[in-house]
């Protein structure tokens, strides 16, 4: 299995970063993870050589502005989600809608669109989870995003996928709105293996509080081999990481091989 960094936080050599994230991954099948907000995803995929148009599937991991407004730039595919992704969305206190741009009517005039809130078998190996229960005590407990009607959002649609290389497994997530730990129990749970290779992408931790020392200590029992938090896990959750795991930094043109 091969992951490529199209869209990160960070750039690297010659490719172009912005405040997103978007993954290619090339197992039995072939998937995009995301898109970022704009074709910087398509800009680096030309530069690693990738052909998106190729994809079987693009996955939506949660509907925010920077994980699917590059939905923009591609169509004709099927486009695998939670429904809860088209609703507009914002900041408690503001007015912009860190939603997707593309409504739902626009998006399935250029997608065939599949959502469900249970998890679904895009292959053999890979799965996406669908909505993630919440189980554990110190994730997803606080939002600082609000619906249209000014309710809180948790965002129930953060989802990510769940690949097996057989008797291990890789989680990979967009935010984790959800819990990165949370989607960990799930992930093993909904395919029965317990061991985990690796878990990539956005951790959504921003400060070296009680959540994120708690994520590290739910982490140090699981023996994953390879962590990479990235995206929206800001600088002092990352320094906290990098003391107890030593980890890499995620960038974009990255490739990883499973």
């Amino acid at each position: 299995m091969k992951l490529y960094v199209l869209t990160e936080n960070t750039a690297s050599d010659k490719f172009i970063a912005e405040h997103g994230l978007s993954y290619y991954i090339e197992y039995d099948v072939n998937v995009l993870f995301d898109t970022g907000h704009s074709d910087v995803f398509l800009k680096n995929s030309k530069k690693l050589g990738i052909h998106v148009d190729q994809a079987d599937a693009v996955v939506l991991s949660h509907g925010h502005w920077d994980h699917g407004d590059g939905l923009r730039y591609i169509s004709n595919k099927k486009l695998i989600c939670h429904p809860d992704v088209f609703q507009k969305r914002y900041r408690k206190g503001g007015k912009e809608n860190i939603g997707l741009e593309l409504s739902f009517n626009e998006l399935k005039s250029k997608f065939d669109i599949l959502y469900t809130r249970l998890p679904f078998e895009v292959s053999e190996n890979i799965i996406f989870l669908g909505e993630v229960p919440r189980l554990n005590s110190f994730e997803s407990k606080t939002t600082s995003f609000a619906l249209e009607n000014n309710t809180d959002d948790f965002i129930p649609d953060d989802s990510g996928l769940v690949i097996k290389l057989e008797k291990e497994i890789i989680i990979i997530s967009g935010c984790a709105h959800s819990g990165i730990c949370n989607m960990i129990e799930y992930s093993k749970k909904i395919t029965g293996i317990q061991k985990i290779r690796a878990v990539i992408g956005g951790f959504h931790l921003k400060y070296n509080d009680h959540q994120t020392q708690e994520t590290i200590n739910f982490l140090k029992k699981q023996d994953i081999k390879d962590l990479y938090p990235s995206h929206c896990t800001e600088l002092p959750a990352l320094c906290a990481f990098y003391n107890e795991f030593k980890i890499k930094h995620l960038k974009a043109g990255m490739i990883l091989n499973f």
